[in-house]
């Protein structure tokens, strides 16, 4: 017999999305549990970019202070190589202040840390819980409807232990490989994305600077450098579907392309021990046609996986859910949330995520593709000549990467004063 046990809503997936709207619920006096597959939250090479939206989130929510006592690097301007082989700037953060914007940067934090900070805040608050190790596994129905779902989850001795947990609500936030959105049914819209990215890391020494998030072109690849505190993160852009070749040509020939793509780093490419050391991102790119199913709410990559380009999948997230949060919790409080409660989420979301994805395919057509193939150098001509000539484009591209379309704000039930870290 499977142990059944009871919460106002589940929420699957501890990523940003995930645990935000955990901290949300609880804050608003709402039962939640999350429930995370992992043991721990040291995956490499998650998405690790806070955006000015989601620092000014965690100042209202009383985190911010928290927030800035850990390790991260702050990123001011979108740069992309020229070809006159020098940076052009195309976003200045900095230029966000002129406008209201309290962070006007980008913050680059191990989303370890920052997943850590959300779950320290969620255990202060009596409603929330917070399951690691726990993988769910399929959705539970009773009279058409989700009420809940299986999950599974080691036991000491090294067996797995099944349980169910009956909810109100399950909200999927467990990513572009949704368990939950395959067992809802729900039709997807995917659109086709010509590369993957291969993340590793290579050191950062002392007294190397770089505050931009930077694009080195090379024939059929390219390379996106971001700093971080002690390292350099960095992701190898090639054709979709090369993974087997890539790692079929082994650790040398992989070292001696990066060295050509960044040459300044060439001094260092020996760090990379083995091809495990690469890791592969089979980029995705979609979205769900419909949000819900009754008792079902997919947010985040769950709902819309984002490509990595302009790095705003997270913030989307993020802002899913605040959205989610602001909309349910009186409904989850009065045990009410129902069918069209569900479907406003997606309404209001729906205009900024498909402005999102739009930009995106632009990037894609108009920059990464270019730069993958090799018939261009850097950012467009029109581009550059424009941004030069009216510097307020800097303002906008860097407004539309850091604060988004529609910027979401704590609701007034999540926010607390300031505490100290």
């Amino acid at each position: 017999m499977v142990p059944v046990e009871r919460t106002t809503c589940c929420v699957v997936g501890g990523g940003p999305a995930g645990m935000m709207l955990g901290l949300l619920l609880a804050r608003a006096g709402v039962s939640v549990t999350v429930l995370e597959k992992h043991r721990d939250f040291l995956d490499d090479f998650r998405g690790d970019t806070v955006h000015p939206a989601t620092l000014d989130l965690l100042d209202d929510l009383g985190l911010g202070a928290r927030f800035a006592a850990l390790p991260r690097s702050e990123v001011t301007e979108v740069a992309l190589p020229g070809a006159d082989g020098g940076l052009q700037r195309i976003g200045d953060f900095g230029l966000l202040s002129r406008y209201g914007v309290r962070h006007p940067y980008m913050t680059i934090v191990p989303q370890w840390d920052f997943l850590d900070l959300l779950a320290a805040a969620g255990r202060e608050e009596p409603a929330f819980e917070l399951r690691m190790g726990a993988e769910a596994t399929s959705v539970v129905r009773a009279h058409g409807r989700v009420v809940g779902v299986r999950y599974r989850t080691a036991s000491g001795a090294g067996t797995q232990v099944e349980g169910e947990i009956r909810a109100d609500l399950t909200v999927a936030c467990d990513g572009r490989r949704s368990v939950l959105r395959a067992a809802s049914g729900l039709p997807v819209r995917a659109f086709e994305v010509p590369f993957d990215t291969w993340w590793f890391r290579l050191s950062r020494r002392k007294g190397e600077q770089s505050s931009a998030l930077t694009r080195k072109a090379g024939l059929g690849s390219f390379a996106v450098v971001i700093p971080r505190q002690d390292y350099f993160q960095i992701g190898y852009v090639a054709p979709k579907g090369t993974d087997e070749q890539l790692r079929a040509r082994g650790i040398a020939a992989f070292r001696a392309e990066v060295a050509e793509l960044v040459p300044e780093y060439a001094d260092r490419v020996g760090e990379l021990i083995s091809m495990d050391d690469v890791k592969h991102l089979d980029v995705q790119f979609n979205r769900l046609r419909q949000w819900h199913v009754d008792g079902l709410l997919c947010i985040g990559d769950a709902a819309h996986a984002m490509s990595p380009v302009g790095g705003m999948g997270v913030n989307l997230a993020i802002q899913d859910a605040v959205a989610a949060a602001t909309l349910l919790a009186d409904r989850l409080r009065s045990g009410t949330v129902s069918g069209s409660d569900l479907a406003g989420v997606r309404r209001r979301r729906l205009p900024a995520t498909l402005l999102v994805q739009a930009l995106q395919r632009i990037m894609h057509a108009d920059l990464a593709g270019p730069l993958r193939a090799g018939t261009l150098a850097g950012p467009p001509g029109p581009m550059l000549a424009a941004v030069r000539r009216f510097p307020v484009l800097q303002a906008l591209a860097a407004y539309l990467i850091g604060v988004g379309f529609r910027p979401e704000r704590a609701p007034a039930f999540a926010r607390r004063a300031p505490t100290a870290s």
